[in-house]
């Protein structure tokens, strides 16, 4: 194998450099290198996908509702199975009824050490009935299961109060209605 005459270019090297010099300067002349978290949440892309959220139904026939009805498409297009759904048929007096239609999800959790926030099970849910929120903290002091802070019920879940930085005004609609019908 044969040695090359390897000649420094001092046009190249700065050119390699400009970047770096470039965001030095930024640096000097006042441009913030660090967020003061938590005093100053950050501001974060439109489509950030944080921590999910059941929905129900804000209007309508079904207003109150809630919008899964345990069909388990979220629970198959998630890649590393952090979601668990247990469907169960509604009572038959539609006044008792969870969710539209002839079944509710009775129990719905999901995972937070196995979730990857990717986002598949938004995308495969008919019923627009998960959403993923702006909210990204989940810290905490513990990993051990049992009462785990990392596995989030149903009831975590539903009607959770929103707090962090504010959210687009959005949405990307399937066109998904709710089931018509129910028990006969």
């Amino acid at each position: 194998m044969s040695e090359k005459n390897v000649k420094l270019n001092p046009f190249e090297i700065l050119k390699g450099l400009s970047l770096t010099i470039k965001e030095f300067g930024k640096f000097f002349a006042g441009g913030k290198v660090t967020l003061e978290y938590p005093n100053v949440m950050p501001d974060l892309p439109p489509r950030f996908r944080g921590m999910h959220r059941l929905e129900r139904y804000q209007d309508g026939p079904y207003k109150g509702l809630e919008r899964c009805v345990g069909c388990s498409l979220c629970a198959a297009a998630c890649p590393p199975q952090a979601i668990t759904v247990i469907a169960e048929d509604n009572p038959d007096d539609p006044a008792e009824w969870k969710a539209p239609g002839e079944r509710y999800a009775k129990v719905y959790d999901i995972d937070y050490l196995l979730c990857i926030f990717c986002g598949m099970c938004v995308e495969a849910c008919p019923h627009d009935a998960i959403v993923m929120k702006h909210e990204f903290e989940l810290a905490d002091d513990s990993r051990e299961y049992g009462h785990n802070k990392f596995i989030y019920a149903k009831e975590d879940l539903l009607d959770r109060v929103y707090e962090g930085p504010s959210e687009p005004e959005f949405k990307i609609s399937k066109g998904a209605d709710p089931p018509a019908g129910g028990k006969k």
